[in-house]
């Protein structure tokens, strides 16, 4: 019986799916390997695992294309492997519905606490809404059917960006640091902040009038972002 969850490791690299390995079982997971994107799509449907940690760079099928496909049939939290300097990259996977990425050269026991992390945060209970919409001009947000919606047409937002846009509009008018974000949207109490600065980027990207000069989520110089109801 795993103990704390099943975790599928996609990796080229035989080194790095060993190391990653032995840290993951020292933590309690039952682990599963691929070495490849191919082999790594097989494995899931064989072997269903609660959480996968996939790297981007890989020969044939990319992580990125991986990731894609897996969404298409579930939601299973998924953690990318990035090179520094990768950004497109980040960027990409989590526009395609990745929950978070760790830039190689890492360091495989943060790597486990983040995998611990990620599910235990994914394995909770979602408190029920304390309005059923939430509402800012033209951009509504349907709590129950999380469904947001910009002058009428669907918005296609990712899960994390859904909840940090809730988190957003429920608080509007207050100021917080990327630390208090990560803890209260991602529900960690750590990790790399960069993870937000993304997710507001891309966010931006999809309900600003003009996202290099953003007037509902603003940047407040020295703490972190704010947002201005009205200002659309």
């Amino acid at each position: 019986m795993d103990e704390q969850g099943r975790v599928l490791v996609v990796d080229d690299d035989e080194t790095v799916r060993d190391v990653v390995r032995r840290y993951l079982e020292l933590a309690g997971f039952t682990v599963d390997m691929a070495g490849d994107g191919t082999e790594g799509l097989s494995v899931f449907t064989a072997r269903p695992p609660d959480l996968v940690v996939l790297d981007v760079m890989m020969p044939g099928i990319n992580g990125l294309e991986v990731c894609k496909r897996l969404r298409q049939v579930s939601q299973v939290p998924i953690v990318m492997l990035t090179a520094l300097g990768e950004e497109e990259n980040r960027i990409a996977g989590l526009q395609l519905g990745a929950d978070d990425y760790v830039t190689k050269p890492f360091s495989p026991r943060e790597l486990a606490l983040r995998v611990t992390s990620v599910l235990r945060r994914a394995r909770m209970p979602r408190p029920e809404p304390a309005a059923e919409e939430l509402s800012d001009g033209n951009l509504t947000l349907q709590m129950g059917a999380r469904q947001a919606r910009l002058n009428g047409a669907e918005l296609p937002l990712t899960t994390r960006e859904f909840d940090l846009l809730a988190f957003f509009l429920a608080h509007p008018s207050v100021a917080f640091s990327r630390a208090d974000l990560l803890e209260k949207v991602w529900g960690w109490d750590f990790g790399d902040q960069s993870t937000v600065t993304v997710h507001v980027r891309r966010l931006r990207e999809k309900i600003e009038p003009e996202p290099a000069k953003p007037v509902r989520v603003a940047t407040v110089w020295g703490v972190g972002y704010r947002y201005d109801l009205g200002k659309s």
